[in-house]
């Protein structure tokens, strides 16, 4: 991935971010994770593995895998956005690679004077980062948030993200990046015509 070309995280939920790694979907797609290393970095960023986060013996291989979970994760989760429920084939690849989640260490924390927990979710390598992505994406297939799964209403974007706007109203993924655009031009448009 070129340097300039930060990834979005836009979606409202790690796994959507994800997703989101597969650009220009409605046109030709672009793929952001070109690299076993893109996938490190991604992951790394996302806060869901340690620093030098260990890749597999075969990074080729896991790249492939991580395409196939994310693909795998956008089906199922515009599927079940729609009202359906995902295909045998996707639950089963999220739900394997759930099972290489590290489980949350618990810490104790003194927080406001209070004894809190505190769960510590980094993973040591890119698998176990994986599987905190499909554990995100689990928990949001069994939520009712699921019902609020959007693609951005921009012709030029396709990213995928939570509305979490009090109204369930939210059109774009960003309004800063897609909804002033499609405004501007909207409105270009008009003054041509």
């Amino acid at each position: 991935m070129a340097a300039n070309d930060a990834w979005i995280r836009d979606g409202g939920r790690v796994c959507l971010d994800f997703v989101n790694t597969l650009r220009d979907r409605w046109d030709v797609p672009r793929e952001t994770l070109e690299e076993p290393e893109d996938l490190v970095r991604w992951l790394h960023g996302a806060g869901l593995v340690v620093p030098g986060a260990r890749l597999p013996a075969q990074p080729g291989a896991a790249l492939r895998s991580a395409r196939l979970l994310r693909e795998a994760i956008d089906r199922a989760v515009l599927g079940a956005a729609g009202g359906g429920l995902p295909a045998l084939a996707d639950v089963d690849t999220i739900n394997e690679a759930v099972a290489a989640a590290p489980r949350p260490l618990l810490q104790l924390v003194i927080a406001d004077g209070r004894l809190e927990q505190r769960a510590e979710r980094l993973a040591g390598d890119v698998v176990a980062g994986l599987g905190l992505v499909a554990r995100d994406a689990a928990e949001l297939l069994l939520s009712p948030e699921v019902g609020r799964v959007r693609v951005c209403g921009s012709d030029r974007c396709a990213l995928r993200f939570v509305d979490r706007s009090q109204g369930g109203r939210r059109r774009w993924c960003s309004m800063s990046r897609c909804g002033n655009r499609t405004k501007v031009r909207r409105h270009q448009e008009r003054v041509r015509n």
